[in-house]
């Protein structure tokens, strides 16, 4: 089954709209099962629906399960544990007392998915693709800055704080998870694209459910406790994230990494009208140039 060259794009752009709906399902949970149970949800009740969709794909496509390499188990993992980690490095840096900072360092994750994407799997960046991360990187940093008044300034001034590094941390994770997810899709050599972004799926929210929920148990059984009893309001958070990891692995397995992050960052767009619409939120001439900018990097990776 060979794919459309262009198929990535509006793939992509139902995996940002659908992580909009996921973030905003787990942040109603965040308050009653915190950061980590609300996390925990959208890997333990969207694993069920990831399950169903590589069996529609195996039964509709007439598919069978392709074999899983040592190479496809090394990237899976890679990716499945840097996306926890870097989730953890962000809590991390909420905590510190100019955290504004360090999350604002976490979206250098584009620039640091170009340079995985190419130093690991051979991704190669155009004059177009650099221009295009660039652009988006700098726009996402003036939608969300570390000091408004001074959003660049205050990058320059504080990269080796604390806080800081802790978002460079963030954001490296990631950027390898979307890397390690690209390689273990691609390493099930000969698989459908659709059967390959399914299966790697399961094994990674398999994985991490395994991981994040034997911590919890661990540390906190409370939390996991929470977790089954609020499995009503959970439904949706998991199949919403379901569906958006299942565009995101598509996505990957047609695409370089970096075309598919810096498209992506659409969903900040998505979640700003939604944040208008609902709440009559008003935009900043700072926040203007930033959707500017984000729309330059949207368009000349698109058109690439």
């Amino acid at each position: 089954m060979t794919a459309p060259e262009w198929l990535w794009i509006p793939i992509t752009l139902w995996a940002a709209f659908a992580q909009t709906l996921r973030n905003a399902a787990q942040r109603h949970l965040t308050a009653e099962l915190g950061t980590l149970g609300a996390t925990l949800v959208r890997f333990l009740y969207g694993l069920p629906f990831a399950a169903l969709w590589l069996w529609l794909v195996a039964r509709f496509g007439a598919y069978s399960l392709p074999a899983m390499s040592g190479g496809f188990a090394f990237w899976v993992t890679l990716g499945a544990v840097s996306q926890i980690a870097a989730t953890a490095f962000l809590l991390a840096t909420m905590q510190e007392r100019n955290f504004s900072l360090g999350v604002a360092y976490s979206k250098s994750e584009i620039i640091q998915v170009a340079i995985f994407g190419l130093v690991f799997l051979g991704d190669p960046i155009g004059l177009a693709t650099g221009l295009a991360v660039l652009l988006g990187t700098f726009g996402v940093l003036l939608l969300a800055p570390a000091d408004k008044a001074r959003p660049l300034a205050s990058l320059a001034a504080g990269w080796t704080s604390r806080a800081a590094l802790l978002g460079l941390a963030s954001g490296a994770g990631f950027a390898l998870s979307a890397v390690g997810y690209r390689g273990a899709a691609l390493g099930l050599d000969g698989a459908p694209f659709l059967m390959a972004a399914a299966s790697t799926l399961v094994v990674a929210q398999l994985v991490q459910t395994l991981l994040l929920g034997g911590w919890l148990l661990w540390r906190s059984r409370e939390v996991v406790l929470r977790v089954f009893r609020a499995w009503r309001a959970s439904l949706f958070a998991g199949f919403m994230g379901a569906a958006a990891s299942a565009g995101w692995f598509t996505a990957f397995t047609l695409e370089t990494a970096a075309h598919v992050r810096t498209l992506g960052l659409i969903e900040l767009v998505f979640s700003m009208a939604v944040a208008r619409r609902f709440f009559r939120e008003k935009l900043t001439p700072l926040e203007l140039t930033g959707i500017a900018l984000l729309a330059g990097g949207i368009v000349l990776v698109t058109l690439g």
